[in-house]
C-alpha cells in the first residue's frame, strides 16, 4: 500500500509540475513577438501536454487516494 501511495504522489507531482510547466511557456509565447500562425501553432501543442498533465495529476490522485484508503 505505501509504494501506491508513494507512486500516487509523484505522479501528482509530475502533473502538477507539467501544469507549471505549460504556465509559464503560455507566458512565454504571450510576449513573443510571432506571427499568429506561429502562436497557434505553439499554443496547440501546449494545449496537449496541459491535458496529459491534468491526465497525469488526476491519475496520480486516484492512485493516492487507493493507497490511503486500502
Amino acid at each position: 500500500m505505501e509504494k501506491l501511495v508513494v507512486l500516487g504522489l509523484l505522479l501528482t507531482i509530475g502533473g502538477l509540475g507539467g501544469l507549471g510547466w505549460c504556465i509559464a511557456q503560455g507566458f512565454r509565447i504571450r510576449r513573443a513577438a510571432l506571427p499568429a500562425t506561429e502562436i497557434h501553432a505553439r499554443l496547440q501543442r501546449l494545449v496537449a501536454i496541459n491535458l496529459a498533465s491534468v491526465a497525469l495529476a488526476a491519475l496520480g490522485l486516484a492512485l493516492l487516494i487507493a493507497g490511503m484508503m486500502l
